[in-house]
Order: C-alpha cells, then sequence, then structure tokens
C-alpha cells in the first residue's frame, strides 16, 4: 500500500479514535433504537462536515471526492469502533448510488446531501415471500394508470424499512412477458398511502428487517429508474454494488484477534486452547481466508478507480466471509463452553460470538442467497454452463409458483 494510502488510514483512525467516547460502542450500550438513531444521525452530519461520508462520491453530491481504496480503509478503520453508522449502511450503499446513476439531475441533488447527512434513510424493496433469492420471479405488481403506476403485493425481509423515509423497489409490469423480461425499477416514498410495514423478529431478538405491504400505492411515472421493462438491469447493477460494498473480510463479525484472545484464554484439558491443533487449524483457515478475500477486494477497488463498474467478483467475498463468520462464531462459541450460549442483547454481532453466529444466516440470505452466489461465480467467473432452468423463455404468467 503506497505511503499516501497509509498517511490516510493513520489520518482517519486518529480522528475515529478522537470520537469513540462520544460516539462508540460504550456510549450506545443500553440506548433504545430511538436514541440510538439519534445519536447515528449526529455521527453520520459529523462524518459528512469532515469528509468522511460519500467518500468515493462527487463532491457535486456532497461527497469528499476521494476514491474507493479511501472509502474502504475508513470503513476498515471504522469498524471495530462500534459506531451507530448501521442505519444508513443500505441508503449509502445502494439505492442512492443507483438514483445517482439513473435518475434525473434535480432528483440527484435533492436526494443525495440528506441520505448522506443521515436527515433521510433509504431502504431497498426486492425480496418477496413466493420468490426467495430468484429476484426474475418476483410478483408485486405495478399497472400503468394514466401518467403514474399503482402498486400491489408485499415485500419481505426489508432491511430498516420501519425507518425509512423512501425506497427503491423492483415491480412487475407485464406478466405475458419471460421473467428477466417485463419488470420496471421504481423509486417511492415509504409514508404513502397503501404503504404498511410490520417488524420480523429474529432469533437474537432484533427487528431490524420487515415485511412491506402495497396496497393501491399510486406513485408517478417520473419516479422510474431506467427503462420501462429493463427493471432486471437496474437491479443487477444494484446488487453488483451491494455485494461488492459488503467488503469486511471476517463478515462483519468479530475480528480474528478476538478469537486468537479466546484461544489464550481457554484451556482445553488443563492446556492453553492456542496449543491445540483444531484450534490452531480454525485459526490458519480463517487467516488464510481473510487474506485470500483482501487481496480480491483491493484488485476489485483497484480496478473501480480505473474506471470499471462492480462486477461479480464480490459474490466471492459475500459467500466466504459469511460462510467462514459462521464457523468461526461456532468455534469461538464452543471454546467457551456453556458461557458461550449465553446472549448479551447490548452486545453486537461485531463484538460477540453468539449475536455474530444467531445473526450470520441472516447475512447469509441478504443480498443473494449462497445458492444463488455459487450460480453466480460459476456462470460470470467461471464461464461454467448455465444451471438448468425449465421455465427459461416462458411467459411469466404461465409459470406455476414454487411451493
Amino acid at each position: 500500500m503506497s505511503g499516501a494510502l497509509e498517511d490516510y488510514r493513520a489520518q482517519a483512525r486518529a480522528w475515529l479514535a478522537d470520537h469513540a467516547a462520544e460516539f462508540g460502542a460504550q456510549a450506545r450500550r443500553g440506548l433504545d433504537e430511538a436514541a440510538d438513531l439519534a445519536l447515528g444521525r449526529r455521527w453520520q452530519r459529523l462524518k459528512a462536515d469532515n469528509g468522511y461520508a460519500g467518500i468515493a462520491w462527487s463532491p457535486q453530491y456532497g461527497g469528499a471526492g476521494g476514491t474507493e481504496l479511501q472509502a474502504a480503509i475508513f470503513a476498515q478503520e471504522e469498524l471495530p469502533f462500534g459506531f451507530p453508522s448501521v442505519y444508513f449502511g443500505i441508503s449509502l450503499g445502494q439505492p442512492v448510488p443507483i438514483l445517482l446513476k439513473y435518475a434525473p439531475e434535480e432528483v440527484r441533488q435533492r436526494y443525495a446531501l440528506p441520505a448522506l447527512r443521515g436527515e433521510e434513510i433509504w431502504c431497498q424493496l426486492f425480496s418477496e415471500p413466493a420468490a426467495g433469492s430468484d429476484l426474475a420471479g418476483i410478483r408485486l405488481r405495478a399497472v400503468r394508470d394514466g401518467d403514474g403506476w399503482v402498486l400491489s403485493g408485499q415485500k419481505l425481509w426489508t432491511s430498516w424499512a420501519h425507518l425509512a423515509d423512501y425506497g427503491v423497489i423492483l415491480a412487475r409490469t407485464d406478466p405475458s412477458q419471460p421473467k428477466h423480461k417485463g419488470l420496471t425499477y421504481f423509486w417511492l416514498d415509504m409514508k404513502a398511502p397503501g404503504v404498511t410495514v410490520r417488524p420480523v423478529r429474529l432469533a437474537n431478538g432484533g427487528h431490524d428487517v420487515n415485511e412491506v405491504f402495497f396496497d393501491d400505492v399510486r406513485i408517478p411515472d417520473n419516479q422510474r429508474l431506467g427503462a420501462v421493462g429493463q427493471g432486471f438491469g437496474v437491479a443487477m447493477d444494484t446488487l453488483m454494488i451491494e455485494r461488492y460494498a459488503a467488503a469486511d473480510e471476517a463478515g462483519f463479525g468479530p475480528a480474528l484477534s478476538l478469537f486468537v484472545n479466546q484461544a489464550l484464554e481457554t484451556t482445553i484439558n488443563g492446556r492453553p486452547a492456542i496449543e491445540d491443533g483444531r484450534v490452531r487449524r480454525d485459526i490458519a483457515t480463517a487467516f488464510r481466508q481473510q487474506r485470500a478475500l483482501a487481496a480480491i477486494r483491493t484488485g476489485t477497488f483497484l480496478a473501480l478507480a480505473a474506471g470499471a463498474e462492480p462486477g461479480p467478483e464480490g459474490s466471492i467475498h459475500k459467500l466466504v466471509s459469511m460462510r467462514a463468520r459462521q464457523q468461526l462464531s461456532a468455534a469461538a462459541m464452543d471454546l467457551m463452553g456453556t458461557a458461550g450460549s449465553i446472549l448479551e442483547p447490548d452486545a453486537s454481532p461485531q463484538s460477540d460470538w453468539a449475536q455474530s453466529w444467531l445473526t450470520a444466516p441472516t447475512g447469509r440470505i441478504a443480498g443473494g442467497a449462497d445458492e444463488m452466489l455459487l450460480n453466480t461465480i460459476a456462470e460470470r467467473i467461471l464461464g461454467l454452463p448455465q444451471d438448468y432452468r425449465p421455465d427459461k423463455g416462458l411467459p411469466f404468467d404461465q409459470i406455476r409458483p414454487s411451493r
């Protein structure tokens, strides 16, 4: 890494350390969601005012005009402090970047900066109960009505929908077309009449994901992103950004150093666990995987800096890092014995092995389940033949729903 990037890392680390007491993990302990979100909005505004939000965005939209590598370095340094940035990760990771790519200039100018400052939150409405991770299998309908559209149907697993002001959504506009066609991409006001959000309770007690119902929700045609019937391409652009943005080698779980510390403090048959062959194997495997993912990520960011678009290589990062996080979390809980099964409600998945293990399955579903990622890697990276698709080419309204 160049000296300039090392200087940037040192500068970011010092700035983050200066604000840890006011905004970090200890300051957040015991806060309810409303108080934590209020703290998060203050933190996001502070970052934006100091050039640490939207680091790679154009200054035209409030960004710092930096590079993707700088943004990745800042994200790496920020993660261990446990700052309340989680509420804005979806907004700034996928919906607003897609808005900046496809929306007219006046829309970009109106919505980019409030999102960057944490004043407005966006969500991404893709998954549905009958479609799972098959994005082309969605059934929520958008029907033309004058100069607008009427949306009817349901979405599921929508992160932060209960807090969101706006959302991007994929809808079926022509069911007589094959399933990858006849889809159109929109953005909408989440407070519009007919939108109902219901939280989904997760295994760890959290409720940051939701099911969302649309009962004859009207939106104007100027809230369409991309051409009518071309929404699948826009959605794939969104997913490529999402998978490359999910670039933490630990899968947003605890750092490997915490596992090493646990092995140093624990004994197996009267001897330090760090001397046990299975424990040493777990450490070596995790280290090898994380170094390989870091190399892929660095190569990707260099390509982006050279003008490339986010590609399918983000699928490798998401697939491997989330699986590795789940395996390492299980190994750490085994090391802890019965204490490993104690769930600390205020702990975060980045600092607590039980929280990490319970929430890892959600991470393996979000942004594409493992099976979808394996298909992407096989077909788009390795160049293997397509998986068997009996519904390929059939009009969508002739495909029987899966059960």
